[in-house]
């Protein structure tokens, strides 16, 4: 009975994980399709328009991502003109990040992210759980050997995808 319990328990686990990774990407192939960037910049995007953030950091609190992952998506959406670098309006010697008017245009026709929902869900859980959650959530990290780099942000296309498009070519 152990041995059958505990590989219940392990479907339940991956299950519950690939439920998780199938919201996440389907909700962004529903940005991309409906306006054109991908999830991990609209993600950004809303985080913004509940107002300018004062540095790269401030960004990556928000999303709780690390700052070098927001960094390629700010510079991305920036490219884009769907937010500016510009003099914050309290302090002109500080630089803050903000949306452009197309930018919150483009918000307007945006869909609901699944990563917003895994956010809020992952705040409520009481305290104990969420470490708990934490936890068992980087043990399975280490048993995995996914160890190093900051992780990406959800479904941001990085430089390994790109390389692998070009070599295609």
């Amino acid at each position: 009975m152990g041995s059958h319990a505990s590989a219940g328990a392990s479907r339940a686990v991956v299950d519950s994980i690939r439920r998780i990774v199938r919201a996440l990407r389907e909700s962004s192939r529903e940005a991309e399709r409906r306006v054109g960037i991908s999830g991990a910049q609209l993600f950004v995007l809303q985080q913004l328009a509940s107002g300018p953030a004062g540095s790269l950091a401030e960004v990556a609190q928000r999303t709780l991502t690390h700052p070098s992952s927001v960094s390629v998506v700010v510079s991305r959406l920036a490219a884009a003109g769907l937010l500016v670098r510009a003099p914050s309006q309290l302090d002109r010697r500080r630089t803050e990040l903000r949306l452009t008017a197309r930018g919150r245009r483009l918000l307007r026709s945006a869909p609901a992210l699944a990563q917003e929902g895994l956010i809020e869900a992952v705040v409520r859980l009481p305290r104990g759980r969420r470490a708990q959650l934490a936890g068992g959530l980087a043990a399975l990290i280490e048993e995995m050997r996914l160890g190093g780099a900051a992780a990406p942000m959800f479904f941001e296309k990085g430089r390994a995808r790109r390389r692998r498009a070009n070599a295609r070519r």
